[in-house]
């Protein structure tokens, strides 16, 4: 059986060679990405045309995707349950981690807002930024298995992160525009104060991405630390 999967494995791999060899040697025009690359700096002003992409041209499917990840966390979280009481705690990881700790957390937070607040300029964005935020939170808590983390701060956090990228799209809406369709003023291209309501719609992606995937990350350590 192991060695029918392993072919079964390598042909597939193969066949995918094979095609991207055929398409690289095929002169096909990406009309659509060239009409994307064209237009999406003068119509919605994001120097990343990544976000332009995720954020204006697609941006219902984002919101179908926090949706997702939103079920996933949920989910998880009550599957899980919250750890007993009287559950014994493991003890303290010692002063060098905890230490460390303490020192990458306020790094850990710049560089994911930093990341959030750029993803319209440079390469990164809302989710990545969310994961270096939930990093940020959590690593304290395996530094000091005693401690634990605001689930009704996380919580609210949640919902009015996602209650805000939901606003900001039905706003577009009220001025007889698409849902999510950018707004306020492009600014100049590549600057931090561009892309309209781009980074506003990133910085609620990367608040409800971090603050789920906190909030997952502790549910996990609780109930193993409870078993």
């Amino acid at each position: 059986m192991r060695r029918f999967t392993s072919a079964l494995f390598l042909l597939g791999l193969a066949v995918l060679v094979a095609a991207v060899y055929q398409q690289m040697n095929l002169a096909v025009t990406p009309l659509a990405g060239d009409a994307i690359n064209t237009s999406a700096g003068q119509q919605v002003g994001a120097g990343n045309i990544v976000t332009a992409v995720v954020l204006a041209f697609r941006g219902f499917d984002t919101l179908l995707e926090l949706t997702i990840l939103f079920t996933a966390a949920t989910a998880g979280g009550l599957v899980l349950g919250r750890p007993r009481a009287d559950a014994p705690r493991d003890p303290d990881a010692g002063f060098i981690l905890q230490a460390g700790a303490d020192l990458f957390f306020p790094l850990l937070l710049v560089v994911g807002l930093y990341i959030i607040l750029h993803g319209h300029l440079t390469p990164g964005g809302g989710f990545q930024g969310g994961v270096i935020l939930a990093a940020a939170f959590f690593i304290p808590l395996l530094a000091r298995p005693g401690t634990t983390l605001d689930h009704h701060a996380v919580s609210l956090i949640e919902g009015l992160a996602g209650a805000a990228f939901i606003f900001i799209g039905l706003l577009a809406m009220v001025g007889g525009e698409a849902f999510l369709t950018p707004m306020l003023d492009k600014g100049e291209l590549g600057t931090l104060l561009s892309a309209g309501t781009l980074p506003l719609l990133y910085l609620a992606v990367g608040l409800k991405v971090g603050s789920e995937l906190a909030g997952l990350l502790a549910n996990l350590s609780a109930a193993e630390a409870s078993d």
